[in-house]
């Protein structure tokens, strides 16, 4: 039984396969419960549940997360969201390296057989095989930032949500987001009509980092009024501070990418590159600070309780 969010981190480190995730979406379903929620599971494409608690089409806000697990690689998912050089060659240097992983091997068999056509059929299913391992591989057990950071704060934020507040949010868990952001994708299917002017607050490895930034989808950086609203949940506390990346390049690859009012919300670490976030995707990825998620907890509490967009 689930008695308090952070317990996830050890009764349910991973929510990989069919049954992993059904006994978590049970597990929170039972403790919102207990918290006067409503919840009930929705079906999208490929098999995925989304759980959403609360009432989706009569919500002001939608504060989300992703609760499936990443597949384990042997290297880590840098991104550099606001240096857009870095952020490229990264990606070309991910693409060149799986490339080259599996031509080495084609073109090896193809010189043994004598057969340029073996070789093809070996470096084409060597890729699909290492894509295929990338996106539905053996299960990250480490995964405390990506993203049961985001679970748990998600859940800490209904816990201290004031009664007379709850009725503006819905919360909602995407699955599948690690496989292609299936699940929000058929969340924003199915509820269109209300999630085309909800802000959609999503969290996404917010526990590993002192930067925390919101990153508004463009729409959203085109509406005054409810982007000067979000700089309300900004501040500095100490080393560590909450702010908006408004202007520059910025690029943060999650499931608010799929609503109009989305905003992108992940800790950073800063270096000699700029901000960034490494370590997810791989056994380094054991840092979940209970300082972020009270801060994130405490800001987005009061950004939906001061009725920041009316």
């Amino acid at each position: 039984m689930l008695e308090r969010p952070v317990d996830i981190l050890t009764l349910f480190p991973v929510r990989k396969n069919k049954h992993q995730k059904q006994a978590f979406r049970d597990a929170v379903a039972a403790y919102v419960g207990t918290l006067g929620y409503e919840s009930r599971a929705e079906k999208g494409g490929f098999g995925s549940q989304n759980l959403v608690i609360g009432d989706p089409e009569t919500a002001e806000y939608l504060i989300t997360a992703h609760y499936d697990t990443c597949a384990r690689l042997p290297f880590p998912n840098y991104i550099t969201p606001c240096n857009f050089a870095v952020f490229l060659l990264y990606q070309l240097l991910m693409t060149a390296v799986m490339l080259l992983a599996s031509l080495l091997p084609g073109i090896a068999v193809g010189l043994v057989t004598g057969n340029p056509e073996v070789g093809f059929l070996v470096w084409y299913g060597l890729l699909i095989a290492t894509i295929a391992g990338m996106l539905a591989g053996p299960a990250n057990p480490t995964n405390a930032n990506d993203n049961t950071s985001g679970v748990v704060t998600l859940l800490e934020i209904a816990r201290t949500l004031p009664e007379n507040q709850r009725s503006k949010v819905c919360f909602v868990l995407f699955d599948l987001e690690e496989a292609g952001l299936i699940g929000s994708a058929a969340y924003r299917k199915t509820h269109k009509t209300a999630t085309d002017s909800q802000i959609v607050l999503n969290l996404d490895c917010v526990g590993d980092g002192d930067h925390i930034t919101l990153f508004p989808t463009k729409k959203l950086k085109k509406d005054r009024k409810k982007l000067t609203a979000l700089y309300r949940a900004c501040g500095y506390f100490g080393e560590k501070s909450i702010l908006v990346r408004e202007k520059g390049f910025s690029v943060y690859p999650s499931d608010q990418a799929n609503f109009p009012y989305g905003v992108g919300i992940c800790a950073l670490r800063k270096g000699k590159l700029g901000l960034y976030l490494s370590r997810i995707h791989t056994k380094k990825d054991t840092v979940l600070e209970q300082t972020n998620v009270n801060l994130l907890r405490a800001a987005l509490t009061t950004f939906v309780s001061r009725d920041a967009v009316q």
